[in-house]
């Protein structure tokens, strides 16, 4: 395993954030060639509520972002995660699931009351995400939808996201 430092991002980041998010969807199937570009306006909209790099001797291999979601029902501190990238040579080492639970742990230290995200449900089902129909986010697969409730009870509603997601 690739030894690694997780921290917040700094704006020397930016360029080797976009570079290597590029690089670790390039061949992803389910990709749509934009997460670079989705972080960057995030970023620029203020919507990136908290924003991990992890860094080994040799440079950035990981990357993850979190933004702020509304749900239908006024539940507050509510967060959406995503994009996760490593770079495509580190891949497969652990870096990614360790961005997750160390952002899992800042947005609950944060007092976030919960996190959705659009993910494969055998990959985020290890970390406690799981698919809840009582929220919900129209037009993907629903099982895709999955959400981890970090304080409180889960809410009842539409998540909504930034506008840079495109669901207005």
């Amino acid at each position: 395993m690739t030894a690694i430092t997780i921290r917040p991002e700094e704006p020397r980041d930016y360029k080797a954030i976009y570079t290597l998010t590029e690089a670790a969807f390039r061949d992803m199937p389910f990709s749509d060639g934009d997460e670079q570009d989705l972080i960057d306006t995030l970023r620029a909209d203020g919507d990136l509520a908290l924003s991990l790099v992890a860094e080994t001797a040799s440079g950035l291999a990981g990357h993850i972002a979190f933004s702020r979601v509304s749900i239908s029902d006024g539940t507050p501190n509510w967060y959406d995660l995503g994009p996760v990238s490593v770079t495509p040579e580190l891949q497969r080492q652990s870096i990614g699931a360790q961005l997750i639970e160390r952002g899992i742990a800042d947005l609950r230290a944060a007092g976030a009351c919960g996190i959705v995200l659009l993910g494969n449900p055998d990959y985020y089902g290890r970390f406690g995400f799981q698919h809840d129909p009582a929220l919900s986010y129209p037009g993907p697969p629903p099982q895709y939808f999955q959400r981890l409730v970090l304080e409180g009870g889960t809410p009842q509603g539409v998540v909504t996201y930034p506008p840079a997601f495109g669901s207005g």
